[in-house]
């Protein structure tokens, strides 16, 4: 992948489709003498130049502007021009076209302007940003974060850790655990001497300390990875419990068909929703049943749900209060509860409240029990305390503020320093029996946190990194 990290790059830098403006962006070293000659004309820096981008007959392809970067003071490190005209696609690709041929023109030395300029791979723009130091590879994956945000919380979240407030908070991490290695080297390379460097400058303090600054970032990142990632909530239950009522009640919209016929629902309906700022990707499933009287589609639905089951982070089990006294619904629902996953996280719910006695409403309750909940998906009832308990499940913190975005990748990484401290610890303990073990474990700290920033970051992982980024970012 880095083998062709210096050559010259252009791609559309705009989303695909039409649109009032599109933007062909060009990045690369001494690209000024191939601004000449494809504009006609030198540009100053970073000011927008508005002026006719003409074909190879001298024909104007597009009016538009030209703004001119050149290196280092650039998103990329290296010389940038952007080409901003009319959104049309046909346009566009002219414009990049016009690009790649100027770059193999010949320039009065007889040798094309530049003759590796080539399509951008997607995201080889931050990529590039990364490898010339503009930004870290934390900042780097908030530019695609940002993007991709599906809600103003998580917005505001990618855009801290682009600024570096994640970035900040790891480098702070990283400067105490350097301080605390140089006080464990410094004792291993004087073992003779009579003072006790790790007692004198209290290693053994400044390690808790460390590992209580960690257990913090360790839960803001849990708490940004869960506003960009979300959570996936499967509705399941025996048919006609009001899955498809439950969805369209916590969507806000009629997503789903609604009837009292039993395997209305055949396939997976899903739709994500925000509470606080948090996505929720909620999904309604056909009813789980053995019966004759499913056919083929069915079937095929139900095999859906489960794989749907499967995959969720936390299952809404949605009961029918106007059934459950029936000793044949109580048994396929048993027979439903044995073979959901262990390990997945269950809320039982039950529905239909508007359907019961207010008599009986006490009884109800009383077969909920103290962590299931009662609602009526028809009428509203509960609807709100049930996106409050399904907040909680997710382990959302009410009144999380100044949060920055996290990745899978950068919760593995803390937990692996936390492991590495906890080791240390034991062993800090012991001192001279096994400090050099002492030492190798704060390295394998330091290290671990070292690949959040890219500081240490295998060229592999830096591919599967930029690949899911877009073209022209």
């Amino acid at each position: 992948m880095l083998s062709t990290q210096h050559d010259p790059i252009a791609a559309i830098a705009t989303a695909p489709g039409r649109g009032a403006v599109g933007i062909v962006r060009v990045s690369g070293r001494g690209l000024a003498p191939f601004v000449r000659e494809l504009l006609g004309r030198e540009l100053r820096a970073r000011e927008a130049t508005y002026l006719p981008i003409a074909d190879e007959h001298g024909q104007p392809i597009d009016q538009g502007l030209a703004i001119w970067f050149p290196g280092p003071h650039s998103y990329t490190g290296e010389d940038v021009l952007e080409l901003q005209g009319h959104g049309g696609p046909v346009v566009l690709q002219l414009l990049l076209a016009r690009c790649l041929a100027v770059a193999q023109s010949t320039a009065t030395h007889g040798q094309p302007l530049l003759p590796a300029l080539r399509p951008a791979r997607p995201g080889e723009f931050t990529e590039r940003a990364f490898l010339n130091d503009k930004l870290d590879l934390a900042q780097a994956e908030a530019v695609a974060d940002l993007i991709d945000a599906s809600t103003e919380a998580a917005a505001r979240s990618a855009s801290r850790s682009l600024a570096g407030a994640f970035s900040e908070r790891v480098h702070s991490l990283r400067d105490a655990l350097i301080h605390l290695r140089m006080l464990v080297e410094a004792t291993l390379d004087f073992p003779e001497e009579d003072v006790d460097f790790l007692q004198k400058a209290d290693a053994t303090g400044q390690l808790q300390r460390l590992q209580a600054a960690l257990a913090a970032v360790m839960s803001q990142a849990r708490q940004g990875a869960l506003l960009r990632d979300g959570l996936k909530v499967v509705i399941a239950g025996q048919p006609n419990a009001g899955k498809s009522s439950l969805l369209n009640a916590l969507a806000g919209a009629e997503l789903a068909i609604v009837t009292p016929i039993p395997g209305t629902t055949r396939d997976v309906v899903q739709q994500t929703i925000q509470i606080e700022g948090v996505p929720l990707h909620v999904i309604d499933t056909a009813g789980l049943r053995d019966s004759p009287e499913v056919d083929e589609v069915e079937r095929i639905g139900i095999e859906r749900a489960w794989n749907q089951i499967a995959q969720a982070d936390a299952v809404v089990f949605l009961h029918d209060l106007t059934r459950c006294d029936g000793a044949a619904y109580q048994a396929a629902d048993e027979a439903i509860a044995a073979a959901l996953p262990p390990g997945v996280t269950v809320l039982q719910v039950w529905n239909k409240l508007d359907q019961c006695p207010e008599q009986a409403h006490a009884n109800r309750a009383a077969l909920a029990g103290p962590d299931g909940m009662l609602l009526s998906a028809k009428r509203g009832d509960g609807i709100d305390l049930l996106r409050q308990r399904l907040l909680s499940l997710a382990g959302w913190q009410q009144g999380s503020e100044g949060l920055f975005m996290a990745r899978e990748r950068h919760l593995q990484a803390l937990a692996r320093v936390e492991t590495h401290l906890l080791s240390a610890s034991g062993l800090l303990a012991a001192q001279a029996e096994h400090l050099d073990l002492l030492a190798e474990e704060l390295r394998l700290a330091q290290g671990a946190l070292g690949e959040i920033t890219g500081e240490f970051s295998a060229d592999d992982l830096l591919g599967e990194i930029f690949s899911r980024f877009c073209i022209g970012k």
